[in-house]
């Protein structure tokens, strides 16, 4: 019977003996089991491969959080209970790396409550030992479908935040005001502008979003907030008192400036 080992550095050898590419495509979706029993290791790799599903394990927290690419696809199987930093300490750190790869564990009898706990902070699933391979297999197809949601909101999150990139402070008070249902009269009086100046925003506002109506306007608003972004009206600049201070950014800029670290103005 032929054994997937994973090695110190969290690459893996198959049945033959060969050792596994150390580069992921990024395209293509994996499975990422972190298993300090080797035997159960093993045992998983060969039943994924067996699939046909692509495979990378790890016997440790450190080993994954040491090769760890924010680029990876797919999704993660953690042991709840391992030496050094446990399943769910695990899944604290990728959480604070971003990582948004839906998180299957697997734990005994006696780690339910922790189980509970990790689905409360965005585990999708967890299995009893032992479990039968039908079990497993199904959770993770059903994660990796999860993965497929994910990675559909996150592009569509990543457009819309694009396109809000482009418009001025005065134009995203004026989509905050309208998509709120205010008529460009009750803009024009809050934001002490002429209706006609209001309404040349609001054109700029629909061609910048690539928008032909309030309603499309109202649904991408909707959609971005699903996504995890800010609302349009979270987005307006807040008045700073005391130069650039990160502080004193919106959450947009804030998220405009993760993704890129050049200064913002």
């Amino acid at each position: 019977m032929g054994k997937d080992i994973a090695s110190n550095q969290g690459h893996s050898v198959n049945a033959k003996g060969e050792p596994a590419p150390q580069e992921l495509d990024p395209e293509v979706k994996t499975v990422f089991v972190v298993e300090d029993d080797e035997a159960v290791r093993d045992a998983l790799c060969m039943l994924l491969e067996s699939v046909d599903l692509n495979v990378r394990t790890f016997n440790s927290a450190r080993e994954i959080l040491e090769a760890y690419d924010p680029t990876w696809k797919g999704c993660l199987v953690l042991d709840i209970r391992m030496p050094g930093l446990s399943g769910l300490e695990l899944q604290e750190r990728l959480l604070q790396l971003g990582c948004s790869l839906p998180i299957i564990f697997v734990t005994g009898h006696g780690d339910v409550q922790m189980a509970v706990r990790a689905l409360r902070k965005g585990a999708i699933d967890f299995l009893l030992k032992p479990f039968r391979d039908q079990d497993i297999l199904d959770r993770i197809h059903e994660a990796l479908e999860v993965a497929d949601d994910l990675e559909q909101q996150k592009s569509t999150r990543d457009a819309l935040l694009e396109r809000l990139f482009s418009l001025t402070p005065r134009e995203l008070e004026v989509l905050a005001m309208v998509t709120e249902g205010h008529t460009n009269k009750v803009v024009a009086g809050k934001l002490h502008l002429s209706q006609r100046t209001v309404e040349t925003h609001r054109a700029s506002v629909m061609e910048k979003m690539q928008a032909s109506s309030l309603a499309q306007l109202v649904r991408m608003e909707i959609l971005l907030e699903q996504a995890g972004g800010p609302s349009f009206a979270q987005a307006i600049p807040e008045p700073s008192t005391s130069g650039s201070s990160d502080s004193h950014m919106s959450p947009l800029a804030r998220v405009r400036l993760n993704r890129d670290p050049r200064k913002i103005h």
